[in-house]
């Protein structure tokens, strides 16, 4: 039995780091593609910003639409969906026709996400929940990071099509894992529409929600120029640059297989020190964002801190509103999309308006006001530690 849910963790694991993949691996190849299909970078940044829009706005609605359905089938669908599209953004020389190929599937990948994480929180007990929920984020963390420097080695050892046939490659092999091995899993008790859509008339639902799109706000505002602070601030090279991304990447990992086990332990006192440590932190990188050795040890310890966020932010929501997990994922989603576009836009408007070393304080101001929302919801919505 321990055997099956190891490999269905995995399976979900692999799956969510070729949905995820597929959204962020051209991140890598921007230039590459702007060149392919003759726009401009900014043209070309479309692939990647309107993939992340339809993701916040199918958050909430897309896992509620099939949460009564055989996730099984679910799944095999939307992987199915991602493959047609992967594979027509290798064929096509149209961007039009590309940027279509790659936002029909977003609108299904909080389906995937959502489904992935309720099923590894449902395959253990609740106890053991945070831990197999840990597992799958460490696909969303490979997803993001290691994603996107193997797009771009591919892209150049081979070509652009090359780059972009692995997203197709891995939710090939996730599909035929996902069919020959998965069980089927039909939906014993169905909740209706309403008894889910129910969980946004309380207060606690909102108040986790505010705190979630506030901490991601926090860490992936400051991240998202992470590349740009090194160079600008700490005055690293291109090739320095690339290896402390890749810390803070393989940190990130390291990061949710900790947040399994302290959020496996104590929830809630995990969830009220996060702010004060990632503050504490930042408040410590600004003095010595000039020094190239301090500086790789914040980014060490900031990584593994964004790993736990991102386990704090899933199991944050979904406490919320344990009775409608692929729902409550889905907002989980949605927060922390929202969360990373309202960071990056602020902490870009500091860029330009102060400067960059100070984006940092982007991250205190939100991480200070997201504590805020996390006492709020401790003090009315009492929790055991």
């Amino acid at each position: 039995m321990k055997n099956s849910q190891g490999l269905l963790i995995f399976i979900l694991a692999v799956g969510v780091f070729g949905i995820i993949n597929t959204e962020m691996g051209v991140i890598g190849i921007l230039p590459d593609l702007a060149e392919y299909f003759d726009v401009s970078v900014s043209t070309a940044g479309l692939l990647v910003s309107l993939f992340a829009l339809a993701i916040a706005i199918a958050g909430p609605t897309m896992p509620l639409v099939f949460s009564g359905m055989n996730r099984k089938h679910v799944m095999i669908m939307v992987l199915t969906i991602f493959i047609i599209g992967n594979i027509i953004s290798v064929f096509t020389t149209n961007f039009t026709v590309a940027v279509i190929s790659r936002v029909i599937p977003a609108f299904f990948h909080p389906v995937y996400v959502s489904m992935a994480l309720s099923v590894a929180g449902a395959s253990v007990s609740e106890k053991e929940a945070p831990k197999a929920i840990s597992k799958v984020f460490i696909g969303v963390s490979a997803g993001m990071v290691l994603g996107v420097p193997i797009v771009s080695f591919i892209a150049d050892a081979i070509s652009v099509q090359a780059g972009m046939a692995f997203f197709a490659i891995v939710n090939i092999f996730t599909l035929i894992a996902t069919i020959i091995l998965v069980p089927s899993m039909p939906v014993t008790e169905r909740l209706s529409y309403g008894s889910q859509l129910k969980i946004l008339t309380k207060g606690i639902t909102w108040l986790s929600i505010l705190a979630v799109l506030l901490i991601n706000a926090a860490i992936f505002g400051v991240y998202s120029y992470l590349a740009e602070y090194l160079g600008t601030v700490t005055n690293m090279s291109s090739n320095l640059i690339s290896i402390m991304l890749l810390v803070y990447g393989l940190a990130n990992i390291l990061g949710n297989i900790i947040a399994g086990r302290l959020l496996s332990e104590s929830p809630i006192r995990t969830v009220t020190i996060f702010p004060i440590a990632l503050i504490t932190l930042y408040l410590i990188f600004y003095p010595v964002a000039e020094l190239t050795v301090p500086t790789a040890m914040m980014i060490l310890v900031w990584g593994i801190l964004g790993g736990i966020g991102a386990n704090i932010n899933q199991y944050w929501i979904m406490s919320a509103a344990p009775k409608a997990p692929d729902f409550a994922n889905g907002l989980f989603l949605t927060a922390v999309n929202l969360g990373t576009t309202i960071g990056t836009a602020a902490a870009g408007m500091i860029i330009s308006q102060i400067g960059t070393r100070e984006i940092l304080f982007v991250g205190v101001a939100a991480l200070i006001a997201g504590f805020i929302f996390i006492v709020l919801r401790n003090t009315l919505y009492k929790t055991a530690a």
